[in-house]
């Protein structure tokens, strides 16, 4: 199976994920706080990004979406292509574009994403990984 682990960032478990750039098709990485608590194994989407990361990336605008929580209202959800290059995971996944995103990450990996992989330490306390 393939699996990919990365070092905590901040003391948080991160996932590094590449989007890319509608206009000028750079490839940009952004590390996503990994969040089991952030929605639920059924909701309408598996990411909270920044809402100019989705713009900027393409994403294709589906519906909105009223969350609760550290983010209060109603938010657009985009369809975004996203890869994690170490995994061979190349995906269009529905993300949540919010007006801000935790300090020093680029956004949130909710439940319903992490749900597609075994996660967790692996027996190494400082990093996190995925296995498919």
């Amino acid at each position: 199976m393939p699996h990919a682990k990365w070092n905590l960032v901040r003391g948080r478990p991160a996932i590094p994920v590449i989007l890319t750039l509608a206009q000028s098709n750079q490839r940009v990485t952004r590390n996503l706080l990994a969040d089991t608590g952030a929605g639920t194994a059924r909701a309408g989407f598996e990411l909270l990004l920044d809402e100019n990361d989705c713009v900027l990336a393409g994403g294709i605008p589906s519906q909105s979406v009223v969350l609760g929580g550290a983010y209060s209202g109603s938010f657009p959800v985009y369809v975004v292509r996203v890869e994690i290059a170490r995994l061979a995971f190349n995906h269009y996944i529905p993300a949540v574009g919010v007006p801000t995103v935790p300090v020093g990450f680029g956004g949130i990996a909710c439940f319903r994403f992490l749900n597609r992989f075994t996660y967790g330490n692996f027996g190494e306390r400082n990093r996190f990984g995925l296995e498919i």
